[in-house]
């Protein structure tokens, strides 16, 4: 898969392409299963597979520091669709000239100039170009014009619910990973480099493996049973918090601190991928790092009890 980002690192595509747009944030079982569709659409016509999504997020650049908490970066997109059949993804960014670009000339000059597309696959639902004046049938009606077909992306149902990025949220939120993982097809996990930290874990006895989240917001927060991939052809056990540290430091950062079990390795700079199991508690704020490292004791106890079922 290539990377693309921007159109104007875009090379020609002398047949055309058979495309999908959207934030495939999470890249659940629905996205997937859009993908792999307009893959065999590629297939029939013999067209390159394209993916186009926004960086940041349309709603990150209206709604700034409100904008919903983001499932994944966009390097977590990137290596998730990879193992997809996607022949390229074309980052487009999101900025005021996007914002304003009247729906029709996104469809002229992008889709049907720039890309010349030949199939076109998105939601019923999907909105583009000022004012959110682009829609579904807007794109049917320039399809029948410029000889490209648009398809609706279809709803898929789990437990009577459509799967989307926004029910994964909200269960996540609830400390839901049954229902998220059922949604995303495996466990929600976040991927990143280990960084230094203060190595206070390691005084208290829990050395960990600390991950920046670099999320204006995050979908998850609290102590949970979880596994480490990434480092080698194992998966390791450990239990981690996701939160600001209110006991050392309480700020607003974000920080995925994971404490692997019986484990003595240095991992600084390894890109590794943490993925959640189960929730055990919230986020707490102790009176003493005594206190802290009591309830951490507790933490290690469950976890390992827990991740003996999965």
């Amino acid at each position: 898969m290539r990377l693309i980002r921007g159109l104007a690192h875009l090379e020609t595509l002398p047949a055309g392409c058979v495309l999908t747009i959207g934030n495939f944030d999470g890249l659940h079982i629905g996205h997937r299963m859009v993908i792999e569709k307009l893959a065999q659409k590629g297939r029939e016509l013999n067209l390159p597979v394209v993916v186009m999504l926004f960086e940041p997020q349309p709603l990150e650049y209206f709604l700034k520091d409100n904008a919903p908490s983001r499932l994944m970066r966009l390097r977590e997109k990137a290596i998730g669709l990879s193992n997809l059949p996607v022949d390229q993804l074309l980052v487009m960014k999101f900025n005021r000239h996007l914002a304003n670009y009247e729906a029709e000339d996104f469809i002229q000059d992008v889709l049907i100039d720039k890309l010349r597309v030949k199939h076109l696959v998105v939601g019923d639902d999907f909105h583009f170009g000022k004012a959110r004046r682009g829609n579904f049938s807007m794109l049917q009606q320039f399809g029948q014009q410029a000889g490209f077909a648009v398809e609706d992306t279809q709803s898929l149902i789990i437990d009577g619910h459509r799967v989307s990025s926004t029910l994964i949220r909200d269960a996540l939120g609830e400390g839901d990973l049954e229902t998220a993982r059922r949604m995303l097809g495996c466990d929600y996990s976040v991927c990143g480099r280990v960084a230094h930290g203060d190595k206070r874990g390691r005084t208290l006895g829990f050395p960990t493996a600390n991950i920046e989240m670099f999320r204006k917001n995050t979908p998850i927060e609290g102590v949970y049973a979880v596994t480490m991939s990434g480092i080698d052809d194992k998966t390791y056990p450990g239990v981690a918090n996701v939160g600001t540290r209110p006991t050392i430091e309480g700020g607003t950062r974000v920080i995925l601190e994971t404490h692997l079990f019986d484990f003595d390795q240095e991992i600084y700079g390894r890109y590794v991928e943490v993925h959640f199991k189960q929730k055990i508690r919230d986020e707490i704020r102790f009176s003493s790092l005594q206190q802290l490292k009591q309830q951490i004791n507790y933490d290690v106890i469950q976890a390992k009890q827990i991740l003996t079922a999965f």
